[in-house]
C-alpha cells in the first residue's frame, strides 16, 4: 500500500487532493503537511497532519522517515500574483522547498509529483496550441521557479533516478477552498458573487483568453499520472493539461445561462493583467493524451452548472 505525503495541504488543490487521495489509498496513508492550521476539522482529523517547512529539510525528512512515504505530492508554493510582491520569498519557498523534497526522495526512494504552470511559459512562446517542448521565456518569478523546478526535476530523473513526474496547470476552478493569490482567481471569485450579489468586477480586461480546468479534473489528472507506465512517459517534468480556453465575457455567459441577471464589469489590475498577458492563450496538450491518457471530464458549461449548484447549496 503506498504511503503518501502532501505538502502544502492547506491549499487550493492540497486540500482537495489529501481528501481525494484519502478516498483512493485509506485515511492513514496519505500525510497531509502544511505550515498553518487547516480550518478544515476533516483535513486536520481524518489522517495524519504535520506542521513543515519545506525550507527546512530537517522536517521534511523526518516526516518521510517516520511515516515510510514512498510518494511525495509536493504542492508548497507562493503563487503568480503574491509571488510578484513577494520575489525573494517566492525564490525561497518555491525554488529552495523542491531542493530539499527532491533531496528527501533522492535519499529516501520516493517518487515526487510536482505541478508546474502555465505561467513557466512567456511572451515569446507560441500562444495558440502551445506546443509540448517550446521556448520559454517566463517574465514572472513565479514562472521562472517553475520553469526552473521543471529542470531541476528532470535533472533528479537522469542524475538520480528519482521517479518525478508533473503537469502544467492551467488556472484551476474550485468551489471548496478560497483562491491563494493567483492570476487566474477571478475565475473562481466571479461564481461566488455570482451566486451572491448577481454582479463581479473582473479585474482582467475583456477578450483576455487562458486555459481554464475544474478541480476534479485537476485531481485525476495529479493521480492518473504516478499511476502512469513509466516505460511510455516521454517528458515526465511537466505536461502540458487543459481542458477549456475561457476569457471573462465568455465566463460570464455560462453564468448567465444559470443565472440570467448575472452582470459583470471591470476594473483592471495592471499587475494581474500583464501577467495574464504573458501567459499561452491554449495549451497543446496531445503528449499528455497520448503517454498516459489525458482526457477532462469537464467543458465550460458543465462545469459552471456544477460550481453554481454546489455554491448554493452552501450560501
Amino acid at each position: 500500500m503506498k504511503k503518501i505525503l502532501v505538502t502544502g495541504a492547506v491549499g487550493q488543490i492540497g486540500s482537495e487532493l489529501v481528501a481525494f487521495l484519502r478516498e483512493r489509498f485509506g485515511n492513514d496513508n496519505v500525510v497531509a503537511a502544511g505550515h498553518a492550521k487547516p480550518p478544515d476539522p476533516d483535513l486536520r482529523d481524518a489522517g495524519p497532519f504535520h506542521f513543515i517547512e519545506c525550507t527546512e529539510i530537517a522536517s521534511v525528512a523526518a516526516v518521510v522517515k517516520q511515516h515510510r512515504v514512498d510518494t511525495i505530492y509536493h504542492l508548497a508554493a507562493i503563487l503568480s500574483a503574491s509571488a510578484e510582491k513577494h520575489p525573494q520569498k517566492a525564490w525561497q519557498v518555491n525554488m529552495n522547498g523542491l531542493y530539499n523534497i527532491l533531496e528527501v526522495a533522492r535519499e529516501y526512494g520516493c517518487a515526487v509529483f510536482t505541478p508546474s504552470s502555465i505561467a513557466a511559459f512567456g511572451p515569446g512562446t507560441p500562444r495558440e496550441g502551445t506546443p509540448q517542448v517550446t521556448v520559454q521565456r517566463p517574465t514572472t518569478i513565479y514562472g521562472i521557479t517553475k520553469a526552473s523546478g521543471e529542470l531541476l526535476c528532470d535533472y533528479y530523473f537522469l542524475k538520480y533516478g528519482v521517479d518525478t513526474r508533473g503537469v502544467r496547470y492551467p488556472g484551476l476552478i474550485s468551489y471548496k477552498t478560497a483562491p491563494g493569490g493567483g492570476t487566474t482567481d477571478y475565475a473562481v471569485e466571479i461564481f461566488f458573487e455570482a451566486v451572491r450579489r448577481r454582479r463581479y468586477t473582473c479585474w482582467l480586461r475583456e477578450g483576455t483568453r487562458l486555459d481554464m480546468m475544474y478541480m476534479p479534473d485537476a485531481l485525476r489528472a495529479a493521480v492518473e499520472i504516478m499511476a502512469a507506465d513509466p516505460a511510455r512517459l516521454v517528458h515526465r517534468n511537466a505536461f502540458n493539461i487543459t481542458a477549456m480556453t475561457v476569457s471573462p465575457e465568455r465566463l460570464a455567459a455560462a453564468i448567465q445561462r444559470v443565472i440570467p441577471e448575472f452582470t459583470m464589469d471591470y476594473d483592471i489590475d495592471p499587475l494581474r493583467q500583464a501577467i495574464a498577458d504573458s501567459w499561452p492563450n491554449r495549451l497543446d496538450d496531445t503528449a499528455a493524451r497520448e503517454e498516459w491518457g489525458w482526457a477532462p471530464k469537464y467543458d465550460l458549461a458543465a462545469m459552471a452548472e456544477d460550481m453554481i449548484a454546489n455554491i448554493s447549496k452552501r450560501s
